[in-house]
């Protein structure tokens, strides 16, 4: 089966060098960053911020914190995604208002709250925990940012090679409230793609019937 959405899986690449004349229009910044917007998360509690970053003086100065990737300063959007912290506390009032968004009855929100209370019970009883559970939830709003870059004709290249506490400080980020998950430029590739290694189909599906 060929079709659009396979095609962007194809096209799509860690673009190591961005053409640095060319820009994303506004349009379709939107149009990636929606994507991400409207990502499944866990009890859907978005627990997740995106910073983009245009600013070159800003580049500049987390492209030493970035293990000195060129792909920080020669991409055209630079966004960081933020795990959140506080939002997904019970005590932060934001649980509450996320679940209220479905308009159910008191005893439903009740029932909702004891299970996401008690289910997370481990999960948020330090600031650590929950940064290991809402990043990996960040990752599901990155793939499908960088697909929906792919299917317009938008490179990315997703990063984690960079000095967290570092990248925090210079964004001057309250880490009790958002932490930094992943990096990842957006823009125009400079140069062709390499050839697109993975393993074979039956190395990593297994069917169990």
């Amino acid at each position: 089966m060929n079709n659009n959405f396979s095609k962007a899986m194809d096209f799509r690449h860690a673009c190591k060098i961005f053409d640095e004349s060319k820009k994303i229009n506004d349009e379709e910044m939107h149009y990636i960053l929606e994507a991400g917007r409207k990502s499944p998360s866990s009890f859907g509690m978005e627990g997740w911020k995106f910073l983009v970053i245009t600013n070159e003086a800003l580049k500049e100065k987390l492209r030493p914190v970035c293990w000195d990737q060129v792909q920080v300063t020669s991409c055209s959007h630079l966004v960081i995604v933020l795990a959140a912290i506080e939002n997904v506390k019970v005590e932060s009032g934001e649980v509450e208002k996320r679940f209220k968004r479905r308009d159910m009855p008191q005893e439903s929100l009740d029932f909702y709250m004891d299970i996401y209370a008690k289910h997370l019970e481990k999960t948020l009883n330090s600031d650590e925990n929950i940064y290991h559970w809402t990043s990996k939830q960040t990752y599901i709003a990155l793939a499908n940012m960088m697909t929906a870059g792919a299917y317009i004709g938008i490179d990315s290249c997703p990063i984690e090679g960079f000095e967290k506490e570092k990248v925090e400080e210079i964004l001057k980020l309250d880490t009790s409230k958002w932490q930094v998950s992943v990096v990842v430029p957006f823009g125009y590739r400079l140069n062709e793609q390499p050839a697109q290694l993975r393993l074979p189909f039956e190395e990593v599906v297994e069917f169990i019937k």
